[in-house]
């Protein structure tokens, strides 16, 4: 399995997919995801989607795909 720097941040999608009152549904169709993979995503199952999959419910919920996402630098 790819070690990835970066972790997204559920709670942001998940704040930001209420506070405009869509479904996960709904913001599956707008990103064009599965509604599976929102859910997954909401909950932490999938922690480091791809970065594409970041810029669509970025796009999706008009926000800065920097706004979805941590990214954690090496430690020296």
């Amino acid at each position: 399995m790819m070690n990835r720097d970066y972790t997204v941040r559920a709670g942001v999608i998940r704040l930001e997919r209420t506070r405009q009152r869509l479904s996960q549904q709904r913001l599956a169709d707008r990103a064009g995801l599965s509604i599976g993979q929102i859910s997954r995503i909401e909950t932490g199952s999938i922690e480091t989607p791809h970065f594409d999959t970041i810029e669509k419910l970025a796009w999706a919920l008009e926000l800065d795909a920097d706004e979805l996402y941590d990214v954690h630098l090496p430690t020296p």
